[in-house]
Formats: structure tokens, sequence, C-alpha cells
């Protein structure tokens, strides 16, 4: 090779490499550039936002009363063998997919990890892992926002801005730590929210729900002033997994305390009280097992003839013809009027979006019928009810005032516990006589000393109350099903509670709701004790 051509090479060498080291200076010297490099050596890892609780009447957590903790995984830390015993099959999937990761990341693991050297951090459960209320409360997806219930209802309270800690963590090129991460503070200023619940009251009747019933309600009301201290329905869901509910049988996502059901005899206190307040209570009738009106033959239930039946005897032995022939002395507006008031036909609100079903109250024109009437006189036909409804019902009968049942109480500081935003609007309003509810309980009081709301009788003191069969129109293998109901108040003389049980489309349940009405009713005169 000539020494022209030696030159020319060694010159096109110096020229590149002189090219390449104006290249790396360009580079070294561009911020965007040097900013991408440094963020590659820097990991942020977010733990998740404080969310809001709920909180029963006595300032108990209805919520996030369990802890998970999120370990902190680094890189060449050995995690899969240290961790792998302390999380569930998707924190081993994770750990896995991630075993050679080049950057920290968190784990959710079920115990405090700290004493194997990893940093970790509590998180509250957002649902324990027997869940309370969860068709009242709802669930959260899986963003952590909420999507049924009172936690979508109430989402933006309890999100608050959707901020929280994070953990700044300085890595070197193979995602080990160069030193202790930083963890800043930022809080979602959520806020928690207040139920009228009672956390004992409500465990209570989750247990004796899951012990007598298959399907159904069991809501428990204060006497005094209404407020909802339990709100059941069966089957229950895992709120944690939803999805695996969604197709289920007996529809365990629906919450049956508010849906609309056929009422039956628990309707017969509203005549009862009419009559009372209307001074109309000198009815005798001779039942012989059926009662005809305009041709039309109501039976009583197995066909069952009563004989004579005065007022008491008539709810003793739930007579169908007395409460039509009483229905036919009152007439349908009287009737209907007072219905209205007790709450048939409307909503219980919780928030302008969560609501009870509002049943259905037959308009007087469709009332005029009189096969209608006779129908609506002993709870069947068109009307319908929900268990909040028949509660609201039963607990203004016997008080005297119409108290719109109360789910909630207010927001709250959750640092504090100060109470925030009052929630409670409702409406109140006298419907009889201090008089003729005494009298009233006094006739539901022989239902369960002498009637068919025997099994409702408790050892240690009274009670009082009305069974209810409806008919749904539905069958099953040929038979119909049936709504069996139970409402009830103890002690008789002054009620401390009032408890609506409610078994849905049933042939033959295993107990009477009067006799799971006697079970709770129970358990809560212990709790008193």
């Amino acid at each position: 090779m000539s020494g022209r051509r030696v030159v020319a090479l060694y010159a096109l060498l110096v020229g590149c490499f002189a090219a390449v080291v104006c290249r790396l200076y360009w580079l070294c010297s561009n911020p965007a550039y040097a900013a991408r490099a440094a963020a590659q050596s820097v990991v942020t890892l977010r733990l998740p936002a404080r969310r809001g609780n709920f909180y029963d009447c006595d300032g108990h957590l209805l919520t996030g009363f369990d802890t998970k903790w999120e370990a902190l995984c680094v890189p060449g830390e050995e995690n899969y063998t240290r961790l792998f015993s302390c999380t569930d099959a998707a924190g081993q999937a994770l750990l896995y997919q991630k075993r050679n990761a080049l950057a920290p990341f968190f784990l959710e693991v079920e115990q405090d990890a700290s004493a194997l050297g990893i940093s970790c951090w509590p998180v509250p459960v957002r649902s324990p892992a027997a869940p309370l209320a969860e068709h009242l409360i709802g669930y959260v997806d899986g963003d952590g926002k909420g999507a049924a219930g009172l936690e979508a209802a109430f989402d933006a309270a309890l999100s608050g801005t959707g901020e929280g800690d994070t953990l700044t963590c300085l890595v070197n090129a193979q995602g080990k730590l160069r030193e202790t991460p930083e963890q800043t503070h930022a809080d979602s200023g959520a806020v928690g929210v207040q139920l009228t619940l009672s956390r004992d009251v409500q465990r209570a009747a989750e247990a004796v729900a899951a012990r007598m019933m298959t399907t159904g309600s069991i809501v428990v009301l204060e006497t005094a002033d209404a407020e909802v201290r339990a709100c059941v329905s069966v089957p229950g869901y895992d709120p944690a997994d939803p999805a695996a509910s969604l197709n289920a049988p007996d529809s365990p996502m629906l919450n049956r305390a508010f849906q609309g059901y056929a009422v039956g005899s628990v309707f017969k206190p509203v005549l009862a009280a009419a009559a009372l307040k209307a001074g109309e209570t000198g009815l005798v009738y001779h039942c012989p097992g059926w009662c005809e009106v305009d041709g039309q033959i109501f039976r009583c239930a197995g066909g069952a003839a009563h004989g004579e039946v005065d007022l008491a005897a008539a709810l003793e032995k739930s007579c169908n013809g007395y409460f039509i022939r009483l229905g036919q002395t009152l007439g349908a507006e009287r009737v209907r009027t007072l219905a209205e008031q007790l709450g048939f036909g409307q909503t219980v609100e919780l928030t302008d979006s969560f609501r009870t079903a509002a049943g259905k109250l037959p308009e007087l024109a469709a009332l005029t019928s009189s096969g209608a009437y006779a129908n609506f006189c002993f709870g069947q036909g068109e009307l319908l009810a929900t268990p909040v409804q028949i509660a609201g019902m039963l607990n203004a009968l016997v008080t005297g005032m119409y108290r719109e049942p109360l789910f909630l109480r207010n927001t709250l500081d959750e640092t504090t516990g100060e109470p925030l935003t009052p929630l409670a609007h409702r409406r109140a309003e006298r419907v009889v006589s201090e008089g003729t509810a005494s009298a009233l309980r006094m006739l539901l009081a022989g239902v369960v000393e002498n009637g068919t709301g025997h099994e409702a009788a408790l050892p240690e003191t009274t009670a009082a109350g009305k069974t209810g069969t409806a008919q749904t129109g539905q069958f099953r293998d040929g038979v119909e099903l049936k709504n069996n109901w139970f409402a009830g108040v103890f002690p008789a003389e002054k009620p401390q509670y009032t408890i609506v049980v409610l078994q849905d489309a049933q042939t033959v349940p295993a107990h009477s709701s009067a006799a799971i009405f006697a079970a709770l009713a129970e358990m809560l005169e212990n709790f008193s004790a």
C-alpha cells in the first residue's frame, strides 16, 4: 500500500474518531438526555392512597380494620425465596414474573416481613375476611374506587384527592438501592362516613341469618328513633371478589332488604290500626274458612275455618275473611291513606343516587274493584313492599310516629373523630295516637302469646308481632313459592328493637321467620343484660 493511501486511511480514522467524540460531548451536554439518564437511576413507587372508612353508630370500624403489608422487593436480595410463603397465589406469580427485575417493586404480603430484613408498610384491607353489611356498604373496583352501594354513593368523600405517600428509590444499573429510600408523605384528605348500624347487632343478625336462612333479609331498627341497627341480605357475597358471585344461584348480589316483595298478612296491622283510629273495633265475624265478595271466593290459609272472631282473634289466627269485612267497613280511602302515611309506595333515600325500591301501593282507583280491594285488605294483589318499608311501618304503628328508617349519620374527621357534615335527612309525623299504638302492641302481643306467631315467644321477656305468608304466583316443581314474613318488636310493653324477617321464594323453610326473630331477639336481649 502506498504512503498516500496510508495517510488517507489514517485521516479517515481520525475524522471518525473526532465525530464520535463530538457526538458524545453533545449527548452529555444535552439536558433532555441528562434528565432521562437520571430518571433511569430513580424509581418512584406509590403506596395506596388513604380511603375513608365506614363507622358504626358507636364509632367502631366497619371497613379497614384488618391489615395487609406492602413489602419492598429489591433485585438481588432473594425476594423469591424469602417472600414466597408470605403472599398469596397472585403474589407468588408476581414474584416469579419479576425474579429478574432490574428495579424495586412492591409486593402485597399477608404479614409484616420486617423480621426478614425486608422493609414493609401497613395498608388497611378494605373488606374483612367476614364482611359486614356488604349489600349496604358495597365494594370498590380494582382501582380502589367505589363501584356499588355506599362505596359508590360516597366515593368522592371517601377518595378525597386520591393522593398517597410515595417512595423514592435511588438505584444502580442492576436496580439495587444506592441509599435508603425516601418516603414522601401526602394525604388524600378523605373523610369517613358514620352509619346508624351497630357492629354488634349487625354481626348477631348475620350469624342468625347464616344459621337459619337460605334466602331473605333481616332488618333491625332501634324502635325509639327508627335508626337501622342491622341490614342483612342472604345469601351474601365477597366484596373483595364480587365477580365470583355474578352468576351464582339465588342472586347473592341482590340487596333483598331494598327490594319489593308480596307482603301478605304482615299488612293486617295497618287495617287494625285504622280500625282503632276510627273507633271501628266492634266487628265480629263468623269465618267458615272463606269469604265471598261479588262472586269471588277468598280463602283463609289452608281453608281453615276460624269460627267467630273479633279483632284480637282475627289477628291471632290471621283470618283473611275478617280483614276483608273490616276493610269494607273502613273504606278503601281510609286504609290506603294510612298505608301511604306509613311509607308504602315510597323510596327510602340514602343519597341522591342510592335508595330502596318504592314497592307498590295500588292507586285508589284500582281499589274500586271489589276483588282488588279484598286482596289489598290482607296484603295480596298489587301491593309490594321492601323489608325496610315493613320495618318502618311496624315501628310507626307501635310508637304512633312514622319516622323514615335512617341509615346515615354524618361524615367525620378520621383523625379526631369529630362529626363533619350531617347526612340525616328524614321526615317524621304522627300517624296514630299513643293510645292506639299501645292498644295495637297488646293485640300483636296476643299473636305471639296465642296465635300464629307463637314461635316468636321469648323466654325472658315479651314480644309482639305479626306473621305473613304471601303468595308469589311463582312455582318450583309444581309448588308455589311464598314469601314468609315476621315483623315484631320486643319487649311488647316498651319496645327497644323492631325486627323484620323475610324469607323469600320459599316452599317450606327450615325455620319459620318467627323462630328466626326469636333467635335474634334473644341474642340482642343478652346484649342489654
